[in-house]
């Protein structure tokens, strides 16, 4: 076991840095109402490039983490709260791409990932106390949205670089995010891979696609391929 006070510093660090993150996910809240308000981008564009796909499984791996931090004993704040803070950002940004494209898929996606947090917190007000065989459940869980989430990045990855160019994608919130997963990782290390190995598995994961995604900024300003690629879609 690790000292309690190493653990409550992880914690805190880690609860720290998810609330910056927040701060990144909001940022590309703003970004999309920033979008909207600029009367040279038409309705249909002003969340150009951003990946439902992308946001779904990001909503999903926040949502499975604010479930596993109520499910393992004792009930881990450090994970829960963030969490249920960053799926309801997430939530918001699916709700506003939704409003822009009014497309079936779209909607979907923003009521399928709506019904999930409510019954996440229905499991939260009413159930707290798990059963290993539950978090078993859990943990599978996790590693499914871990594949799906690596495969929801790789999307948003692709349509950057099909396009050349970044659009409506915040790098604040990359930056964020990134920060986040390292602090995440620290703590795993501190809680124990017996426990703590769902969340070094989707940090690792996150963290890697972030990196790409940052990269990919700079790719969009100096690659003369991606100028190439923005030409040849205008």
């Amino acid at each position: 076991m690790q000292p309690t006070s190493l653990y409550a510093y992880a914690g805190t660090l880690n609860s720290l840095l998810i609330v910056v993150s927040l701060y990144g996910l909001w940022s590309q809240l703003k970004k999309i109402w920033q979008r909207k308000q600029d009367q040279h981008i038409a309705s249909g564009k002003r969340t150009e490039i951003l990946s439902i796909n992308q946001f779904t499984v990001s909503f999903l791996a926040y949502c499975a983490f604010f479930v596993y931090g109520y499910s393992i004993t004792p009930f881990n704040h450090y994970i829960v709260w963030p969490r249920l803070l960053a799926s309801l950002i997430a939530l918001g940004i699916l709700f506003e791409i939704y409003r822009d494209r009014r497309s079936t898929t779209a909607r979907y996606a923003l009521l399928a990932c709506a019904l999930l947090l409510c019954a996440g917190i229905v499991g939260l007000l009413f159930g707290p106390t798990f059963s290993d065989q539950k978090r078993l459940i859990s943990q599978s869980l996790i590693v499914a949205v871990t594949v799906l989430l690596a495969q929801g990045y790789a999307h948003q990855i692709r349509l950057i670089y099909r396009s050349g160019k970044t659009g409506a994608v915040s790098l604040k919130m990359s930056q964020f995010i990134l920060a986040m997963d390292v602090s995440t990782m620290l703590f795993a290390c501190v809680m124990g891979m017996e426990t703590g190995w769902p969340l070094m598995l989707l940090a690792s994961v996150s963290a890697t696609t972030k990196l790409i995604i940052m990269w990919l900024f700079r790719w969009e300003k100096t690659s003369p391929a991606a100028r190439s690629k923005r030409q040849a879609l205008a």
